[in-house]
């Protein structure tokens, strides 16, 4: 069983909180860490268990009234039971009263008229992380907030790094020995996730199309959206087109990266990117295979931006500090793929090569960055395929990508 990174903050939340949401992908662990959290006090109850939801749904105030404290599996299944918890709540304030578990965002599900504001933390988990699989401290974002370099220790590059990232972080598909059996694994989630987890948050019209709508978002991984694009693919309107992002968005098999912009700078782009959560997925859905990266060595370079964002992912709910991530692109094209905001105002720029060499012409987006941001400025890196550590001016260094969990 792998620690995981979000494993204290759910403790802790648990010590002073009624409340606790974990959200994330379906399969990255919720349950399994969920059900470490379960006492004598505390049972465990799935929404899965179909007589179980059964009730939840018909009567979620007499279902929740019999209960002194639970950990509740998959409550995007019957959101009611929010409002019937908000009043035991209200009722009786203690700590640790409720955990909860969702593979869907239920914050934004238009059924649920009470988001529990100011008796509910949420916490994101999402697949393994590369050092959570590796049982390492990750330190990668500190140390470059605090303007020093990485740690320049053994890591791995070439094929070993294209597997990796074939492999993406869904606990279940790691354990399978062989690239194919992964693969087969991934289909089926977005089959389930497509089929399943979408119908219990909204009605779509087009549900057969949505495997289509998925393969051609995943082209524009890394990418900046384009909402009439999307929906003429499967002749509906830029709204519906935007509305399915949302949704998909909503069960966490994508995400929106919100553009940074500064005073000090005008005609920044403000199109968000789209990245995919997870890059085994992402890869599954591209029909990407070690065979194929070999052979078409371009193919890599945008899967490998979207494994990288969700590493960063990962580290930020590692990190004690406050991190918002975003993407930078000017109207020169001078762009950096991931702009991390402190709470603070202290900016660290990461950009991502595929390639084993890098240049100084690398570098232009994340200059542009530092001019802009000043004092503000902490650290910019390029992540490329080796295995060393190479300054290339002040505050700016190629890096290895496994410095990411090194």
């Amino acid at each position: 069983m792998y620690q995981r990174f979000v494993t204290s903050r759910v403790t802790e939340a648990l010590s002073d909180t009624p409340v606790v949401l974990i959200v994330g992908p379906r399969r990255a662990g919720k349950t399994t860490l969920a059900r470490q959290m379960t006492t004598p006090e505390r049972r465990y109850i799935t929404l899965d268990d179909q007589t179980v939801l059964e009730a939840a749904r018909a009567d979620p105030t007499g279902f929740i009234r019999g209960i002194d404290a639970a950990i509740i599996d998959e409550i995007q299944r019957a959101p009611e039971l929010l409002l019937a918890i908000k009043k035991t709540v209200d009722e009786d304030y203690r700590p640790g009263r409720f955990l909860l578990t969702g593979s869907a965002n239920v914050l934004t599900l238009p059924r649920v008229a009470d988001s529990l504001a100011g008796r509910m933390e949420t916490i994101r988990l999402l697949p393994l992380a590369q050092a959570e699989l590796l049982s390492k401290v990750p330190t990668f974002l500190d140390q470059l907030f605090a303007g020093k370099l990485p740690s320049n220790k053994a890591g791995i590059f070439g094929d070993e790094l294209i597997a990796t990232v074939l492999a993406g972080g869904f606990p279940e598909a790691i354990s399978r020995n062989n690239e194919r059996r992964r693969q087969d694994w991934m289909h089926a989630y977005l089959t389930s996730v497509l089929t399943r987890d979408l119908r219990d948050i909204a009605d779509i019209e087009k549900l057969t199309e949505l495997p289509k709508f998925v393969r051609l978002l995943a082209e524009y991984s890394g990418k900046l959206i384009n909402y009439s694009q999307f929906g003429n693919s499967i002749d509906v309107s830029y709204k519906t087109g935007q509305r399915y992002v949302g949704l998909l968005e909503q069960v966490f098999l994508l995400t929106q990266l919100q553009p940074w912009h500064s005073n000090r700078l005008k005609r920044l782009a403000k199109t968000p990117k789209l990245h995919f959560m997870d890059s085994g997925l992402l890869a599954a859905i591209s029909g990407l295979s070690c065979a194929r990266v070999h052979a078409q060595r371009g193919a890599f370079g945008a899967l490998l931006e979207s494994f990288v964002f969700s590493e960063v992912l990962k580290l930020i709910t590692a990190s004690e500090a406050r991190l918002t991530p975003y993407h930078f692109r000017d109207h020169l094209n001078h762009e950096v793929d991931l702009v991390l905001e402190r709470d603070d105002g202290m900016i660290v720029g990461i950009e991502v090569k595929a390639s084993a060499t890098v240049k100084s012409s690398d570098f232009a987006g994340l200059k542009v960055l530092a001019d802009a941001c000043q004092d503000r400025f902490a650290y910019g890196v390029v992540l490329y395929d080796s295995t060393d550590i190479v300054p290339f001016g002040e505050k700016l260094a190629a890096v290895p990508l496994s410095c990411l969990w090194a």
